[in-house]
C-alpha cells in the first residue's frame, strides 16, 4: 500500500546494520525522513546520500532524522553505509518496501539523470559496486513522517535517481511546521 499526506504508518520496529533498535513512529524526533533507495552499492543512491550527509547538520537543526533503508544484507550495507551520519537498515526480504508500497521497475535505471548520479559517485569516491544484491530494478521512495507517524508528504520514485533532493526535504518539513 501506497502512503499519502495523512495517513499513519503502522508502528514498525527496525534494527540498523549497526544492531540499534529504532522504532517508528519516532516520539523524540520532530520530523522523520525516511528513505527507501535501491541495492547497498547502487552508485546512485550512495551519490544521493552522500550529499544528504554533508549537510546533515541542517538536517539536524530542522529537527529531521534521517531512516535510510536498502534491500540489502547488513553485511554487504556495511561496506557502502557504515560511515554515514544517520542510521541504516538492511531489508533483504524487502518486507518493509512492500510494507510502505515501494515497487520495483525494469526500467528503473535507464533515465538519462540516472547514468550522471551515477557516475558522479564513481568520480567523487573510485568506487563501483561489485553486486547488485536484489537486483537493479529498485525504485526509491521518500516518507516525511511526524512524530505521530502521521505522513506529511511522499514521493515514490518513477526512475531511480527520482527522490527528494535534501532542500526540497527541508522546504516540506519547513512548510508542513507554519
Amino acid at each position: 500500500m501506497k502512503f499519502s499526506p495523512g495517513d499513519v504508518v503502522p508502528a514498525t520496529v527496525l534494527e540498523t546494520i549497526h544492531g540499534k533498535p529504532l522504532q517508528l513512529p519516532d516520539a523524540g524526533a520532530r520530523w522523520v525522513h525516511l528513505q527507501f533507495r535501491r541495492f547497498a552499492g547502487c552508485p546512485v543512491c550512495n551519490f544521493h546520500l552522500m550529499t544528504f550527509a554533508r549537510r546533515q547538520e541542517e538536517l539536524a537543526a530542522a529537527g529531521i532524522r534521517e531512516v535510510v533503508l536498502f534491500h540489502s544484507s547488513a553485511q554487504e550495507m556495511r561496506k557502502y553505509q557504515a560511515q554515514l551520519p544517520f542510521d541504516c537498515v538492511a531489508d533483504p526480504t524487502k518486507s518493509h518496501y512492500r510494507r510502505f508500497g515501494v515497487e520495483t521497475s525494469r526500467l528503473a535505471f535507464l533515465h538519462p539523470r540516472v547514468f550522471w548520479s551515477g557516475l558522479r559517485w564513481v568520480l567523487a569516491t573510485g568506487r563501483f559496486y561489485q553486486r547488485a544484491e536484489n537486483g537493479i530494478a529498485g525504485l526509491p521512495a521518500d516518507l516525511l513522517l511526524d512524530a505521530r507517524g502521521t505522513v506529511v508528504a511522499a514521493k515514490y520514485g518513477r526512475h531511480a535517481d527520482d527522490h527528494w533532493e535534501i532542500d526540497e526535504l527541508l522546504a516540506l518539513a519547513g512548510s508542513a511546521r507554519s
